[in-house]
């Protein structure tokens, strides 16, 4: 049946949407931008429902934009990702139309509205309309039959798994209705099955947050009520288009039709594994190009993460359908071309889409032939399942995502083996540990041996930097011991210590251990602080005295080392905050150092970060040390922290209790290091350098605290000569400089003109040394010229031999050779100049001047008309003219 059987209605998506929200536009709600993919909720990694960026609103942690509010709202969810292209409405991204109200209206008014907007606006026959309602909610069953109209055996009711909304356990909550198409009217109205999705689709929500549910379960109403709606554009866009799925609206399909052109075929013609391939392409393509516009660059965590996948997705099953070329680019274009006019910003970030797409598929490409022809190999064997062995080297060796793995097997009808795939991931991590022993094996065995027999060291460092401790453990020179005297290289276990042992990409405190002995007492240097399982290791040289196992000492951290380590730490975690605030809110780190002189933060970002980026980035965090903000350092459970939003990294493992380090309003992260305790303690922060370091990552290195004044002592020592040199203020100097480098270029261009004119000269005087040899075809003799002309660099040499060829006229045939420094016999050139007769007569000067400079060692080549060649051999120069003459005259004379 005609799904719209009405003229001069919204049809086209770009309709539908308008027509959404000039309707509640009309009504008085505020119309809302799109928020972007990257969503401010740090619980979620993507933006995944339409209301979500009016959740603080919801939850009262933020004031209302207005009273009412409408959107288009794009997501992007990949929860279901192996039921897109299957089904008819799954997607990756979508766009959800929304109108909400703050504490405004109520149920009857969004009811009302609801039905008006897809009875009259949208033209649907209440025939085809159906309605669920929470269980308990006959107020919202009451307005839908007695006030709407609605036939009561098409007003359903659902269990609260399917129609009652809650932002979690407890909080805001509240009673949903949704509307239904229904496709075949004519089944009736009696047993309604609303799960049976050939039959219905579901395109309206609307969720009514009345209550607040705390702890006990308990509901009780809001003061101020709320309306959250939800309706699925390209869902409506399916009804209104009476196509048979979403994928074939104006949305999506002329995706699968600009896949399906490259590919050379015809989507109508296709069975299902083709349409389903060219479907996955069509969604996806449109899901990356607006992830990469909002600021999501390709990686391993994350939202970087889902990214990769979905552009891996896209590439695999382009080769399915034999595009056996790069084409997301193409896609790229084809998907800015259709969603440009509703969201322009993807025009304004073309050339960053393009080239994101272009960087990563070649990246994947690279591997994905070996791992595919890997996987076709297994698969010929006919196996059961896929080994968790075979399915590890396809992800380590080749690149191979596991879920792409299980995808391919599961299309073959096979499953993978995760369990093996996981306990080979973990014997290859226990690899990894082995291959990275120390050099000194028989150190660190004893190293080992006394840390397993040792208790975990209590860490005091947090609360004081002198502590009295006891040696539990000992090795002197490598070897397990019980007493070192002055001179040992020592390693100490003590029941506890305030030093720092090197963790969380922070190196440990230095400092003394002393006590009380014969003499004038035991003190022991500290250089360095390890951590072997839980137990800290103190490595260092016993300079006075002597000590045992059982010894009592008094542990004294070095508190200027300790100090310029905690500035480093505290400014690492103000880099990331900035990092995020200017370059992009998705960067994740890759690694850290925390030195006491300098600071190193790797970060995935798959370009450089720009000098003005980089001044942003040092002017906001020193901003952030001269406002004194003091730190707030608690513990708490892991998940309350993530709640918390704070910052974790990504792969690492974390106690259920986590310390978290926050800088109010700044930055919050899961940390163990030390910190300064009020940013105004850092004093100064500057970056030193940035650089990449492997694919997709780059590393800022920078100095804070104490560290600065070295670094700009170090800067001083270099500018104050410079200045006293250029008699100039140091402000001055990058100029005067530029000065100087300008009258060296002035002079360097006047000192070729000059050679150039010397050059000419000298060769104008060859000019009478040419010799008539042979005929060309209009029987004119050829004129040929083989010279040495030293003292003469390649751009004045070839200067030189064209302006000779041109006054010899069409029959010269010209080589000229020669030493651009005569003291140096390392450096020969070679110039052919031919004109039109004699290059008619066979012989090109690309080619010959070539033949002839391997007589010098070189090589070279260019037009037929005018070539340079170069050569290492000055010894070899006049016997290679000789040769050359001798060869020209066989072909001219």
């Amino acid at each position: 049946m005609a799904a719209n059987p009405r003229t001069g209605l919204p049809k086209s998506g770009a309709e539908i949407r308008a027509a959404f929200l000039d309707f509640y536009e009309q009504r008085g709600h505020q119309p809302m931008a799109s928020a972007s993919l990257i969503p401010d909720d740090p619980t979620v990694l993507l933006t995944i429902a339409g209301m979500l960026p009016f959740k603080p609103v919801f939850l009262g942690q933020q004031a209302r934009p207005a009273p009412r509010a409408t959107s288009s709202q794009k997501c992007i969810r990949t929860n279901d990702i192996e039921n897109v292209g299957r089904t008819a409405r799954h997607h990756t991204f979508f766009e959800m139309l929304g109108n909400f109200s703050f504490g405004d209206y109520f149920k009857e008014q969004a009811i009302a509205w609801a039905w008006e907007l897809s009875t009259g606006v949208f033209g649907l026959s209440p025939n085809n309309l159906v309605v669920s309602v929470f269980r308990e909610d006959d107020e919202a069953e009451a307005i839908w039959r007695d006030v709407v109209g609605v036939n009561p055996k098409r007003i359903i009711r659902m269990d609260e798994a399917d129609n009652f909304w809650a932002s979690g356990p407890t909080g805001p909550c509240g009673p949903c209705s949704e509307i239904y198409y229904d496709f075949k009217p004519e089944l009736g109205d009696d047993g309604i099955d609303l799960e049976d999705d050939s039959r219905f689709i579901e395109f309206y929500n609307l969720v009514f947050m009345q209550y607040n549910r705390d702890a006990g379960g308990t509901l009780t109403p809001l003061a101020n009520r709320n309306i959250d709606t939800g309706m699925g554009l390209e869902r409506m866009a399916q009804i209104l288009q009476a196509v048979p799925n979403n994928y074939e609206t104006d949305l999506i399909y002329p995706l699968i039709e600009t896949a399906a052109g490259l590919a050379g075929i015809d989507y109508r013609a296709l069975d299902d594994k083709g349409q389903t391939s060219l479907k996955v392409i069509g969604d996806h393509s449109r899901a990356i190009t607006q992830l990469i516009c909002d600021g999501v660059t390709a990686s391993n965590l994350g939202r970087g993460y889902i990214l990769r996948r979905l552009l891996r997705r896209v590439v695999r099953h382009g080769r399915l359908l034999g595009i056996d070329k790069p084409f997301l680019t193409a896609m790229g274009e084809a998907s800015i071309a259709l969603m440009q006019d509703a969201y322009p910003q993807l025009v304004e970030r073309r050339e960053v889409i393009l080239a994101e797409l272009a960087r990563e598929e070649a990246r994947f490409l690279e591997t994905l032939e070996r791992g595919e022809k890997l996987l076709a190999d297994v698969l010929a064997a006919k196996p059961r399942q896929i080994s968790g062995a075979q399915a590890f080297e396809l992800y380590d060796t080749y690149g191979f995502p596991l879920e792409l793995t299980e995808e391919i097997a599961e299309e073959h009808g096979l499953t993978v083996d995760l369990a093996g795939f996981e306990a080979a991931m973990e014997a290859q991590r226990q690899r990894a540990k082995a291959a990275a022993v120390s050099i000194d094996l028989t150190l660190q065995e004893a190293i080992d041996q006394v840390a397993a027999a040792a208790v975990a060291t209590a860490f005091k460092g947090y609360e004081a930097l002198e502590h009295p401790s006891c040696v539990l453990a000992l090795v002197v020179n490598g070897e397990p011991a019980e007493r070192a005297v002055a001179g040992d290289s020592v390693q100490l276990v003590l029941d506890s210590t305030p030093f720092y042992g090197e963790g969380g990409g922070q190196v440990g405190d230095r400092g003394v251990l002393s006590g009380d002995g014969a003499g004038e007492g035991v003190i022991v240097s500290i250089e360095a602080v390890s951590r072997n399982r839980s137990v800290f290791v103190h490595s260092g040289r016993v300079e006075r005295g002597s000590l045992a196992v059982g010894d009592l000492l008094n542990a004294q951290v070095d508190r200027a080392c300790r100090r310029r380590a905690q500035a480093n730490h505290t400014a690492t975690h103000l880099l990331q905050a900035a990092l995020k605030q200017v370059v992009d809110p998705g960067i994740g780190q890759a690694g850290s150092l925390v030195d006491f002189d300098r600071l190193r933060f790797d970060f995935h970002c798959p370009r450089a970060v720009t000098a003005a980026e980089l001044e942003q980035i040092e002017a906001l965090i020193n901003g952030w040390i001269s406002e004194a903000h003091t730190l707030q350092v608690q513990e708490m459970a892991i998940e309350q922290a993530k709640a918390a939003g704070a910052v974790a990294m990504f792969g690492e493992k974390y106690a259920d209790v986590v310390r978290v380090v926050d800088v109010p309003g700044v930055s919050m992260e899961l940390c163990g290091g030390t910190h300064v305790a009020n940013t105004a303690e850092i004093g100064l922060f500057k970056i030193v350098a940035e650089s990449g370091v492997a694919a997709g990552i780059r590393r800022i290195e920078a100095v804070a605290g104490p560290a600065v004044l070295a670094y700009l002592k170090e800067r001083e020592a270099v500018v104050k000569p410079l200045a006293e040199r250029f008699k100039a203020q140091p402000g001055e100097i990058v100029e005067r400089v530029g000065q100087l480098a300008e009258e060296l270029k002035a002079t360097q261009k006047a000192l070729v003109a000059v050679r150039g004119e010397l050059a000419a000269a000298k060769a104008a005087a060859l000019a009478s040394q040419a010799e008539a040899v042979g005929a060309g075809a209009d029987g004119v003799p050829f004129q040929l010229l083989v010279a040495r002309l030293d003292g003469v660099e390649g751009a004045g040499l070839q200067g030189a031999a064209q302006g000779l060829a041109d006054q010899l006229g069409d029959g010269a045939a010209v080589v000229l050779g020669g030493l651009p420094d005569p003291a140096d016999l390392g450096k020969v050139i070679l110039v052919a100049a031919f004109g039109k007769a004699v290059i008619a007569a066979g012989p090109k000067a690309g080619a010959f001047i070539g033949g002839v400079a391997k007589a010098c060692g070189g090589g070279g080549g260019g037009r037929p008309n005018l070539a340079q060649a170069g050569g290492r051999d000055g010894a070899a120069l006049d016997g290679a003219l000789v040769q050359a003459r001798a060869e020209l005259l066989a072909v001219l004379a």
